[in-house]
């Protein structure tokens, strides 16, 4: 997709904050410093647009993002962070489910797991969440220019396995080289656009 504007809406709490707007929205999930704001930006070509951070944890609101006029990007928090308190866990928890539950013009959910460790406990429940609530999901493997062809093969597979998904439905990516962008870019148009 040619990205001819990209613009940062709002940051929300809850749903009574949400942009109320009618365009195909995807959310992007994963845990804290997977990598969703690098994504985000390499998507749309622009370096500060998702603000980014070596700092686990630092996305705490539900953040929209409008691409070309016609989608939105939904910056969701990131999970599974131990060093904040429990009461902002749960609120995060709160924040993400909320949001997947009740957004009906959501198209797709990008699940960000990094591809140099094995699915955690919380993207493991995450993904049974979504499967059973039978939501589009496509999977991105971030960091992918830290490991060798043959190293992302495997580890694609072994992944692949742990998750019950085709290893080919994985998809690599790196925020680096922004190898893999066209590729996620087909699973979105085709998710928020299907008929075009």
């Amino acid at each position: 997709m040619k990205i001819t504007s990209a613009e940062f809406v709002k940051s929300a709490v809850d749903s009574s904050q949400y942009p109320d707007s009618p365009l195909p929205e995807v959310a992007f999930v994963g845990r804290s410093n997977v990598g969703k704001s690098s994504l985000i930006n390499a998507l749309v070509g622009r370096k500060g647009l998702a603000k980014t951070s070596n700092t686990p944890g630092r996305t705490r609101l539900v953040n929209f993002f409008v691409i070309n006029k016609a989608l939105s990007f939904v910056d969701l928090p990131g999970y599974g962070y131990a060093k904040v308190p429990l009461s902002v866990k749960k609120g995060w928890q709160a924040m993400v489910d909320g949001y997947l539950e009740g957004r009906h013009n959501l198209r797709l959910v990008v699940m960000i797991l990094d591809i140099r460790r094995e699915p955690s406990e919380h993207d493991d429940m995450l993904i049974e969440w979504l499967r059973s609530r039978r939501i589009a999901t496509v999977f991105v493997l971030t960091k992918a220019d830290k490991f060798s062809r043959g190293r992302v093969t495997v580890a694609r597979r072994q992944i692949g396995e742990h998750l019950g998904v085709p290893h080919d439905d994985l998809l690599p990516f790196s925020a680096k080289t922004r190898s893999g962008t066209n590729e996620i870019w087909r699973a979105i148009e085709t998710a928020c656009f299907p008929a075009a």
